[in-house]
C-alpha cells in the first residue's frame, strides 16, 4: 500500500495516526491553564473537568480527519457504548483522561487512553502519562500476524508473593468490596492508584505484579489490553476466560496469577458474607 508516494506497511497506518491523535490531546494539555481541571460531577456521581471533554474532542478531531469511517466511542461523549451497550464492530476507544480525581488532584497517575477495537478485540493502543512525560505503544502485528507472545520471565506467579494494583472498588457489602477484601487476605500487598490504565501499565512494566480492574468501561482498559497482551502477560476476565469488555472484572498478570484473581472473584458470589480464603 502507498501513501504520499511512499510504501506504508499493512496495518500501520491507524497505529501513526493513533500516535498523532494522542500528540494533539497531550500537548493541548500541557498549555491549559488550571481553571481546566475544575472538577464537577456526572449523573454517575464520577468526577469530570472541561479538560476530559476538550481533550476527546482534539484527539477524535485527527482519528476522523485520516478515518472518517472508523467511528469514536469516548468516555464524554458515548457514554451508553460502555454501559453495556454494543460497540461498533470497528472502532477507536478513547478515555481522554483516565484517573480524572487524580489529575483534578495534581496528582501525576493519569493517562491518555487510545485503542482501536476490532470484533471486540484491541488491535493497537498507545497510553500516554502527561504528568510522567511516559509514552506506552501497543503496535498492530505485521503482515500475515505474528508468533503469540513468549511470556515474560519474572514478576511473582502466586497471589501470596504478589503486589496487586485494584481500580474499581465498591462498597464494603458489594460484591467487588467483597472481593477486595478477600484479596486484602490473600495477597502480599495491595496498592490502589485510582487508575486503571497506569495498573495495566504497572503489570506491563513490572512494577506491579498483577492488578484487578472491578466495573472496567472500554474505554479504561482497551489499550492497556493490547500493551500486556504485546507482552505476554495473561489479561483475563470472570470464570477464567480470556478477557472480554463485558466482563465485571479484568485480571492481569502471569497466568498462574491472574487465573488465581479470577478464581478469586468466581468465589466470591453475591450475596454471601465477606468471608476469608480458605
Amino acid at each position: 500500500m502507498r501513501t504520499g508516494g511512499s510504501v506504508v506497511e499493512p496495518g500501520r497506518e491507524p497505529f501513526a495516526v493513533a500516535g498523532k491523535a494522542v500528540d494533539a490531546g497531550v500537548e493541548w494539555l500541557a498549555r491549559a491553564g488550571r481553571e481546566w481541571s475544575e472538577r464537577r460531577f456526572k449523573e454517575s456521581g464520577e468526577e469530570v473537568t472541561d479538560a476530559d471533554g476538550e481533550v476527546e474532542r482534539r484527539v477524535t478531531r485527527v482519528l476522523r480527519q485520516h478515518f472518517p469511517d472508523i467511528p469514536v466511542v469516548g468516555e464524554e461523549s458515548d457514554g451508553a457504548a460502555g454501559d453495556g451497550g454494543p460497540l461498533p464492530s470497528r472502532c477507536w476507544l478513547l478515555d481522554p483522561i483516565d484517573g480524572t480525581m487524580n489529575f483534578t488532584r495534581g496528582a501525576p497517575l493519569y493517562a491518555v487512553s487510545l485503542a482501536l477495537v476490532e470484533d471486540g478485540r484491541p488491535s493497537l493502543g498507545v497510553l500516554h502519562a502527561p504528568a510522567l512525560d511516559r509514552r506506552w505503544n501497543a503496535a498492530p502485528a505485521g503482515p500475515g500476524g505474528s508468533k503469540p507472545p513468549v511470556e515474560p520471565p519474572g514478576g511473582a506467579r502466586a497471589l501470596s508473593r504478589a503486589v496487586i494494583g485494584v481500580t474499581g472498588a465498591g462498597s464494603s457489602t458489594s460484591r467487588s468490596g467483597r472481593y477486595l477484601d478477600r484479596l486484602l487476605d490473600g495477597a502480599y500487598r495491595v496498592r490502589m492508584h485510582g487508575c486503571m490504565s497506569m495498573d495495566l501499565v504497572g503489570v506491563a512494566e513490572g512494577w506491579l505484579d498483577g492488578c484487578v480492574c472491578l466495573t472496567p468501561k472500554p474505554w479504561d482498559v482497551a489499550a492497556g489490553v493490547a500493551l500486556l497482551r504485546r507482552r505476554g502477560r495473561a489479561v483475563l476476565g470472570a470464570g477464567g476466560r480470556e478477557f472480554a469488555f463485558d466482563s465485571p472484572l479484568l485480571a492481569a498478570g502471569p497466568a498462574p496469577l491472574a487465573r488465581e484473581l479470577a478464581a478469586l472473584w468466581d468465589s466470591t458470589a453475591a450475596g454471601r458474607g465477606a468471608g476469608r480464603p480458605s
